[in-house]
């Protein structure tokens, strides 16, 4: 059997069992999206949301890319965060990165990527440069890794609030509140690093005036 091969099959058993232990899951399931959160987390396969959640189908609406990052041209990002906000009308919205994660262990080299993941760990890299004194007086490369993972979401959390989608829902219907998380590899634990609750001021700068 081919690997893939291998997913359909486990697909077709746990389908089965859902049934089994409930008749009408799928029924309820196909009319059902009515999630609170929004999770922005790593692509990692070994951070599953709604595992480490304990969250069911229908109960949290995921986008996942390398880092979790929220970036400004991101089409994906914004029309996940858009659709989200202004239709789902999710009252959290949640970045979770992760220790150990390889896109910020990349972004801490000189190695050359290639044009695509140069580009996309630059973001991160920015982080290090506005946060530089802090890391660079972290002598043990572990630790500056995990709080190189600790700011990034940070920024990632800032960043969602630069964005009009937030602002005009924090104006007009006072959510989402934003979320900064880590989850430990480790242990399975999720550490909570920031949050912002809806309508906090930023910098000036980033605020718009005519929502």
């Amino acid at each position: 059997m081919k690997a893939y091969e291998k997913l359909l099959v486990e697909n077709k058993k746990w389908a089965g069992d859902k049934v089994k232990e409930d008749p009408h899951y799928f029924d309820r399931l196909e009319h059902l999206q009515t999630p609170e959160f929004l999770w922005i987390g790593c692509s990692d396969s070994r951070v599953p949301a709604n595992e480490i959640t304990g969250t069911q189908p229908g109960e949290i609406f995921v986008h996942r890319n390398v880092a979790n990052l929220v970036i400004n041209n991101d089409v994906n990002l914004l029309s996940v965060l858009d659709y989200a906000v202004n239709h789902l009308k999710v009252k959290h919205v949640i970045v979770c990165g992760h220790y150990g994660c390889g896109g910020i262990k990349s972004a801490l080299t000189n190695h050359d990527f290639k044009a695509v993941l140069n580009m996309w760990l630059r973001s991160i890299k920015d982080v290090y440069r506005i946060h530089r004194s802090e890391l660079d007086s972290i002598t043990n490369e572990d630790k500056k890794t995990d709080r190189l993972v600790e700011l990034n979401v940070q920024e990632q959390i800032f960043n969602l609030a630069k964005t009009s989608i937030v602002q005009r829902a924090w104006k007009n219907e006072q959510r989402p509140h934003l979320h900064g998380w880590v989850y430990g590899l480790k242990d399975g634990l999720i550490k909570p690093v920031c949050e912002m609750n809806a309508g906090t001021h930023i910098d000036p700068l980033y605020e718009y005036d005519d929502l």
